[in-house]
């Protein structure tokens, strides 16, 4: 049967791969993300819908709301990737914004759409947040781990919400991922090494192993799967 799935953050990185595999599945893929001409170019590629929007935005996400409705009707499989670091590379240079501005960037963006579409979700859908190892160990820089973690209460109260709808909500938090733009640029090597040391599988992450994993969640294998978050790091998050 085919599904519904909307991506968020779906233009690029872990968000693409996400999309890219449903996509493979032929079910109906919906990219929402704030660049227009990125979002077109990925769903021209992966054969998908875009749909450009600020999701730390109301207006606009009741917006995409109303689209979604008219359009499908009914969405099966919601997954939140939009999100970053703003404190990456420099960013603001006051406390108060750089607290705010990660949390527009990476809880507003989640918490949002998931408010205005969670009753769009058929029975049986699917709710999968992507957040990060930083929720665990944080990230060095502050405030991004913090508000990434507190999308794993938020995720465990909808669980509970939604579960005699037969809706799950999971959480993946990925470690070191390569080939994505959250780092703004290559990472210099020694940086690169010191973080896949920190693994127990030897290597870096990529996008297809969280793409993966949040395709089971959202399987009928997954199907009695809610209220967790799935570590997609190779042990990262336990250290050495």
């Amino acid at each position: 049967m085919t599904r519904t799935i909307v991506v968020t953050g779906g233009g690029t990185g872990i968000g693409r791969a996400v999309a890219a595999r449903f996509a493979a599945d032929g079910d109906r893929v919906v990219i929402i993300g704030r660049r227009a001409d990125v979002l077109e170019k990925a769903a021209g590629e992966i054969g998908g819908t875009a749909l450009p929007a600020d999701l730390g935005e109301p207006a606009e996400v009741e917006r995409v709301r109303a689209g979604l409705a008219e359009r499908f009707g009914a969405i099966d499989v919601l997954v939140n990737g939009a999100g970053g670091n703003i404190e990456m590379n420099g960013g603001p240079d006051g406390v108060a914004d750089r607290w705010t501005g990660n949390f527009r960037a990476n809880v507003l963006t989640s918490v949002l759409p998931t408010e205005a579409f969670r009753d769009l979700l058929n029975p049986s859908g699917r709710i999968v947040f992507i957040t990060s190892i930083a929720a665990f160990r944080g990230s060095g820089s502050g405030s991004y781990g913090p508000m990434k973690a507190a999308l794993h209460p938020y995720a465990f109260d909808l669980a509970e919400a939604l579960g005699p709808r037969g809706i799950t909500v999971n959480a993946v938090a990925p470690g070191y991922i390569e080939d994505t733009e959250f780092f703004g640029g290559a990472l210099d090597g020694e940086r690169r090494a010191m973080l896949i040391a920190q693994t127990h599988t030897g290597r870096a992450g990529t996008p297809e192993d969280v793409a993966e994993t949040v395709h089971w969640l959202a399987s009928p294998g997954g199907g009695h799967v809610t209220a967790q978050i799935v570590q997609v790091n190779g042990g990262a998050e336990r250290g050495r």
